[in-house]
């Protein structure tokens, strides 16, 4: 087992990881840029560098400075958390030329997940379902009319290295396809410097299903079932929930057993998640997150198994600690995202929090780094913290739920709580019934 471990990220993730790192009696350090002097996983952490001034590129994501930092301290292993570093290959690379593990996958898996065309050709060469398109990057429009001819309108051209709804637009017929592809084009290339582009079928009202894999490096690999992402703005997750309302126990076995097997068959090491469009009993491919996920923790919920001490046990060397038969599926979770924006508008809404209160009781989990006081830079994402609730069944969630929303304060600044209090109250949440698409409408109505 390790040490020490780096902690090279910040905010509820960056003590998310701290926390399990105390529990497995490993020492922590954790790098900060000024901004973050007063967070909460620099108060608790054993030991902490600052690397750098509130720009994300001069301090967490300044590579060289966080090799530093390690050596320094004589940090064994880094976790990189999500976002930030944790899907850099080249990061990943760099640390094991200096002997220092790094928690996650290899830099060559990485990089295969990351480019979105290899990505796709890799799933379907181990037996993962595909959505119908283009084989590799489209770069003339005579061949993006010949493929989305042959699928059918209307098709989704996405950027090769992008994500979060960047370079992705939507051709309904062929006269939109010329402005669709030369838009994706720009975007991708101004947003990733990448402007490669690939197209897919367009599918209408599809959820957004994703696999929670681990695999131990060593041929084993394993599922701990699926999260429904589907309340979507702009692409950017909102809720999440475990296991789906939209499946059934066949469908997610299926799914389930098709991921693992996968997993095992590339060889892939730690966490991992598969995410794929549904829609009529049928699941699509579309990306596979090689880090732990922000909604990581409904997983958790479901099957009582800490994520974080799976990583750092992969990543030592220790293997997984369960096998597929010992993980066993337990009631509902359902995620909600608080972050620091207008409920309304989702303009982000730095400031002091002049008082937080959080929620507690049975089933009742709140994963965030502020407090009352801690003042919100205006650098980073705008998360201040999660709202995990566990019932024995959905509608124990919800209502269990409904009750925790009510409890949470958080005065000073705007947060989206406004939000989550009017979708406990919607009758096609209430029965699981939306898509990727239904929170933008809902949105547009001013409901």
């Amino acid at each position: 087992m390790f040490q020490k471990i780096l902690i090279a990220n910040r905010g509820e993730i960056a003590l998310r990881v701290l926390r399990a790192c105390k529990e497995l009696g490993i020492q922590t350090v954790v790098v900060h840029s000024t901004a973050d002097a007063d967070a909460m996983h620099v108060r608790l952490a054993d030991e902490s560098v600052c690397i750098g001034p509130p720009p994300s590129r001069d301090s967490y994501l300044n590579i060289h400075q966080i090799v530093a930092a390690c050596e320094i301290t004589g940090a064994d292993a880094v976790h990189p958390g999500y976002g930030f570093l944790s899907e850099n290959a080249k990061f990943a690379d760099i640390l094991a030329a200096h002997n220092i593990t790094f928690i996650g996958p290899s830099g060559d898996h990485i990089r295969i997940m990351g480019d979105k065309i290899e990505a796709k050709r890799t799933a379907k060469r181990l037996g993962i379902p595909v959505v119908p398109g283009s084989d590799g990057a489209v770069t003339e429009e005579k061949e993006a009319r010949r493929i989305a001819a042959e699928i059918g309108y209307p098709v989704i051209i996405k950027a090769s290295a992008g994500g979060g709804g960047r370079g992705m637009k939507v051709a309904h017929t062929e006269a939109d396809l010329e402005v669709a592809l030369q838009t994706a084009r720009t975007e991708a290339g101004a947003a990733f410097g990448d402007d490669a582009v690939y197209i897919e079928k367009y599918l209408e009202k599809p959820r957004h299903i994703e696999v929670q894999v681990f695999g131990d490096g060593f041929g084993r690999g394993v599922h701990f079932g699926e999260r429904d992402c589907s309340l979507q703005r702009r692409h950017q997750k909102v809720w999440e929930e475990a296991p789906s309302p939209a499946l059934n126990a066949e469908e997610r076995a299926r799914i389930g057993d098709i991921c693992a097997k996968a997993i095992a068959d590339l060889g892939y090491s730690g966490a991992g998640t598969i995410e794929f469009l549904y829609e009529n009993g049928e699941f699509y491919f579309i990306e596979m997150n090689t880090r732990l996920q922000v909604e990581h923790p409904v997983t958790e919920a479901i099957t009582g198994i800490d994520l974080v001490h799976e990583q750092i046990r992969v990543a030592s060397g220790g293997g997984l600690s369960v096998k597929q038969e010992d993980i066993k599926f337990n009631g509902h979770a359902i995620e909600c995202r608080i972050n620091a924006e207008d409920p309304r508008t989702f303009t982000p809404s730095p400031g002091t929090i002049t008082h937080f209160h959080t929620p507690g009781g049975l089933g009742i989990r709140v994963d965030s780094g502020v407090y009352s006081g801690y003042k919100i830079p205006p650098y980073y994402d705008s998360l201040i913290g999660k709202l995990i609730v566990h019932g024995r069944n959905r509608v124990e969630c919800m209502m269990r739920l409904r009750r925790a929303l009510d409890e949470f304060v958080v005065d000073g600044i705007k947060t989206t709580l406004p939000l989550f209090r009017d979708l406990v109250g919607n009758a096609d949440i209430a029965n699981g019934d939306y898509d990727i698409h239904w929170l933008e409408k809902y949105l547009a109505k001013g409901e």
